[in-house]
């Protein structure tokens, strides 16, 4: 493989950066313009010296090298420490482009540790969600994915469906031997099941953690001056969007974020609702609306007038918390409504409210499958796994109910990564003795 190199640290100024080399030539490349030779390099080591262009130097560097396979792409790969002037970064790295290597593109020294075998899809994807990880909890889940223990979790499904589907093309294609276990309808049917509901469990639980990795929405909404700006402040524990007691005054919406149970919620403070014949507030209003369509959890915050119903059909079929504000001013309370007082920072039953309303209470960091692509493909999987189970009760032929083994298969090896073109035979003959 050609020879890549990319900053590998923070594209800004600070005390060292990093710039990372991979490729078949890599040590070639790097000894045009360092002042030791590589290329005879047998094991992982460390060499201090000047990074030069010609006979100018250009900074002094520590510079790591990773002989293939021992490093993170299964490549020979270099790791140059140098001053953090992005100056010097890119004299480097415009030096090593002069002598061999290219410009890495996004992911590609990722992409090949995956496909050279140092990770599967599942801990490629976690190395993108741990940079991005905005919290403790989220960060757990992505190094269970990092660390390979994600994908442990399934492999014993995909082993389940692969022998199950062995015996079946052994009965296919071997009839004339008797020795060999011939797999029943009820027995096709027992396995299946237990398959699906192993999948379900997966996919209920991911569907759950996906919170840490996604966070949730939320909408303040209600009418102008009950001080849904002041409830935003006090959440996000930040001055951040303009209290006064003038009707209309947040005419935009207004964002801030806050951690809630190690899920990250995004919340937006809304424009109130109600009848205006101010284009800037009536754009507003439309934008409120749209806000309300997309959020997870709508707070509809009141005053002491109570719920006005013509706004709340805004939000009666969404999922929402009646929120009655100023509480430390109302001199009438029932005892199932939520009350708090933002200007004071009282809302602990707001906290706990949205907690149980977003059922918060009942996930736990584990490793499970949470992006779109995974969740998506074992919903695939169960598919097929249900199409099995109706054609083996429906007494239909045993072909017809290997497709839709064959096909969760596949699905099953696209959820790691792998290729689809698979053979199985190691599948056929780790338990049967065919053609003895």
């Amino acid at each position: 493989m050609e020879t890549i190199v990319a900053l590998a640290s923070a594209p800004m100024k600070s005390a060292l950066s990093i710039i990372r080399l991979s490729g078949d030539d890599c040590f070639e490349v790097v000894s045009k313009c360092f002042s030791k030779d590589l290329t005879k390099e047998k094991k992982r080591a460390i060499h201090f010296g000047f990074i030069c262009d010609g006979v100018k130097k250009i900074d002094q560097v520590v510079l790591l090298t990773y002989v293939a396979p021992h490093s993170f792409t299964g490549e020979n790969s270099v790791e140059i420490m140098c001053h953090g002037s992005m100056l010097i970064v890119n004299e480097i790295i415009t030096t090593l482009i002069q002598n061999g290597a290219r410009m890495a593109v996004n992911g590609e020294f990722s992409s090949r540790a995956f496909f050279n075998g140092k990770i599967d899809l599942i801990q490629a994807e976690g190395i993108n969600d741990m940079i991005n990880a905005t919290s403790e909890e989220a960060k757990e889940m992505s190094m269970f994915a990092l660390t390979g223990e994600t994908s442990k979790i399934f492999l014993p499904i995909r082993k389940d469906i692969g022998e199950l589907l062995g015996k079946i093309e052994v009965n296919i294609d071997y009839p004339e031997y008797e020795d060999i276990e011939e797999i029943s309808k009820a027995e096709v049917i027992r396995v299946c099941s237990k398959i699906k509901s192993d999948l379900k469990d997966l996919i209920e639980v991911g569907e759950k953690n996906r919170l840490y990795r996604d966070g949730v929405k939320v909408a303040i909404v209600g009418k102008p001056n009950v001080g849904k700006s002041s409830l935003l402040n006090s959440l996000i524990k930040e001055d951040k969007a303009i209290v006064t007691d003038i009707a209309g005054t947040t005419r935009d919406i207004v964002e801030g974020t806050f951690n809630l149970n190690g899920v990250p919620v995004y919340l937006y403070d809304t424009a109130g609702l109600h009848e205006s014949n101010d284009k800037i507030e009536q754009i507003g209003i439309e934008k409120a609306k749209d806000v309300i369509n997309k959020a997870d959890l709508i707070l509809f915050v009141v005053d002491d007038t109570g719920v006005d119903e013509d706004l709340f059909k805004f939000i009666k079929n969404k999922k929402h918390l009646v929120v009655y504000n100023k509480a430390d001013i109302l001199k009438v309370k029932d005892g199932h409504s939520i009350y708090v007082s933002a200007i004071h920072g009282d809302i602990k039953p707001l906290i706990d409210g949205m907690i149980k309303m977003l059922e918060l209470d009942d996930i736990s960091v584990k490793p499970s499958f949470t992006n779109t692509r995974q969740i998506g493909l074992l919903k695939n999987i169960v598919s097929q796994i249900d199409l099995a189970i109706k054609d083996a009760e429906a007494d239909e032929p045993t072909d017809l109910i290997s497709a839709s083994l064959m096909i969760a298969y596949n699905y099953s090896l696209d959820l790691l990564g792998e290729s689809n073109k698979n053979d199985l035979t190691d599948e056929i003959f780790s338990r049967f003795c065919v053609g003895k």
